[in-house]
């Protein structure tokens, strides 16, 4: 989050400078089926974010020594390519990739049934190929479709959006600019069958009331995307 100084983003309409309102989702369309030699994969747009994600497994887990007894263990690895922004990405983890890896791994082990596969391995690659904003929140969401389109099971499918603040303006689905200048950010990873949270985060202020309402623009997102989310499974399948 920078400070939005003087930058106008939302106008006296309670429109955004890309034309929503502030509840509204950019576009996001979801396909399946995108890596041929993955067990499952899955290919998000979301306005201009897109990632793709390739799942192996259940496999034999390499080197003995990271075996457990007991489940599987889930690999996560999530990469910017180095074209994906305007500004070069230096190739290979960083801390900010690895971080990222780390809360994505810990969502996805939520609702994973791991103990089904022990001493095995499940390997999620997560590539974003176009950045925009919310890239954690594309990623997660694309690696829930990717195992469930590998057959693994889950107790359920994660949704991760992010809501936040601009110009004083609780808003949904932040943009670049709305979160780059904006005043705080709220991404949250969010069990649609249950309402339950395996992830949430938050950068900024926000008042006790904000903090309801951008709680529950996440909440309604994560609802409609869900849907979208089973109608490319099915057609997928």
């Amino acid at each position: 989050m920078g400070g939005y100084g003087d930058i106008q983003m939302i106008d006296e309409n309670g429109l955004r400078m890309d034309g929503r309102g502030p509840g509204d989702v950019r576009e996001i369309s979801i396909q399946t089926g995108v890596v041929p030699v993955a067990d499952g994969s899955c290919r998000m747009t979301w306005g201009t974010n897109e990632a793709i994600v390739a799942v192996y497994g259940p496999m034999e887990a390499h080197p003995r020594k990271i075996q457990r007894q007991d489940r599987a263990v889930l690999d996560v690895a999530y990469n910017m390519a180095p074209f994906s922004t305007t500004d070069r990405i230096r190739p290979g983890f960083n801390r900010r990739s690895r971080e990222i890896s780390k809360v994505t791994k810990d969502a996805l082990e939520s609702v994973v049934l791991l103990n089904l596969y022990p001493r095995s391995k499940i390997r999620v690659n997560i590539e974003i190929i176009s950045a925009e904003a919310g890239t954690r929140c594309v990623g997660l969401t694309a690696a829930s479709v990717a195992l469930a389109d590998a057959g693994i099971p889950m107790t359920d499918l994660v949704v991760s959006v992010a809501s936040g603040k601009i110009n004083d303006v609780v808003v949904c689905d932040l943009n670049k600019e709305e979160d780059n200048y904006g005043e705080a950010d709220l991404p949250m990873g969010i069990l649609p069958n249950s309402g339950e949270l395996v992830f949430l985060q938050m950068d900024g202020d926000l008042s006790q009331d904000e903090f309801k309402e951008a709680w529950d623009y996440n909440m309604e997102a994560a609802s409609s995307i869900h849907e979208k989310m089973v109608e490319a499974l099915k057609e997928g399948a």
